[in-house]
């Protein structure tokens, strides 16, 4: 009995170092590394709070470019995604309506020129943002809608372009909170 409260006791003790050290070493990389600090990057417009950066929203009038579609509606009290295989009947049934729905408010596109991220959900449910191909094919729906010429409004998109960090990590993205702020700051002016 009294190997077994020894052999308790260290494993009770290295669970709690274990433990702890784990986290210690996931707050200094992402204070070192991460976005923002680690924190989260929240977003405010004219004094007010509009979201959080690294959790996307739901963007639907024709001025403004839209990001991906979520299986939990944007709550980023849980995210997720839909849990159905690429070959589930309802999961296409679902694709095919957001396919519809962007080739009619994009008429100019075809179903090719749709991009597959536009009208998949992400892992998450909470993608903020899109690749620049997804946001330059939106380009002349948002153009018209806010009476901008594209190129304006390509210019924009361009400046909203996040490279990969350190110029090797991830992929070129633009975010679309801060892509559609950056609009209503142009038409503000």
């Amino acid at each position: 009995m009294k190997t077994f409260w020894k052999s308790f006791k260290i494993t009770v003790a290295f669970c709690i170092l274990l433990s702890m050290g784990y986290i210690l070493i996931l707050w200094i990389f992402a204070q070192a590394a991460g976005p923002n600090r680690g924190e989260a990057d929240i977003v405010v417009a004219e004094g007010r709070t509009v979201g959080a950066a690294n959790v996307g929203q739901s963007f639907t009038e024709a001025k403004y470019f839209w990001g991906r579609p979520s299986a939990v509606d944007y709550n980023g009290g849980g995210s997720g995604g839909s849990n159905k295989a690429t070959t589930n009947p309802e999961y296409l049934a679902e694709i095919e309506a957001r396919i519809d729905t962007f080739l009619a408010a994009h008429p100019y596109l075809t179903r090719k020129d749709v991009p597959s991220e536009i009208v998949t959900a992400s892992g998450s449910g909470l993608d903020p943002d899109i690749s620049p191909a997804a946001a330059y094919v939106q380009v002349k729906r948002v153009a018209d809608a806010r009476g901008l010429s594209e190129e304006t409004v390509r210019t924009i998109v361009e400046e909203q372009v996040q490279q990969p960090w350190l110029g090797l990590f991830g992929t070129q993205k633009v975010n679309v909170l801060k892509l559609n702020l950056a609009l209503d700051a142009k038409q503000s002016k």
